[in-house]
C-alpha cells in the first residue's frame, strides 16, 4: 500500500513538474503555470489532449496537497535547525554569529 501511494505521489511530481524538494509556494506557481499552458480555452489546435492534460494535472496538484496536509512537520531543535541551515543567512549565522569580521 505505502509503494503505491509513493508511486502516486512520485507521479504526480513529474506531472506538475516538481523538484525533489519543493515550497507550497514553488507547487502553486508550477501548478499555475502549467493550468495555464494547457487550458482548454487556450489550446485551440487539439482540445481533446489539453483537456486530458488539464484533468492529470489537477489530480496531480490534489494529490500533492493532500499529502502535504497529512505530512506531519518536526518541531525538534535538530530538525528545525537542519532546515535553518539550508537558507545562506542562517548558515552563515550558525557558523559565524554575528562576529563582525566573519557575520553578515
Amino acid at each position: 500500500m505505502t509503494n503505491r501511494k509513493y508511486n502516486e505521489i512520485k507521479k504526480a511530481i513529474e506531472i506538475l513538474e516538481l523538484p525533489e524538494t519543493a515550497t507550497m509556494d514553488r507547487i502553486k506557481k508550477n501548478y499555475k503555470i502549467l493550468i495555464k499552458k494547457w487550458h482548454p480555452d487556450k489550446c485551440i489546435d487539439n482540445p481533446e489532449k489539453c483537456k486530458e492534460l488539464t484533468q492529470r494535472i489537477n489530480h496531480a496538484y490534489e494529490i500533492i496537497m493532500n499529502y502535504c496536509k497529512h505530512y506531519e512537520y518536526s518541531f525538534k531543535k535538530e530538525d528545525i535547525e537542519q532546515a535553518l541551515s539550508k537558507h545562506s543567512d542562517d548558515w552563515w549565522y550558525v557558523r559565524f554569529g554575528d562576529d563582525p569580521i566573519w557575520g553578515k
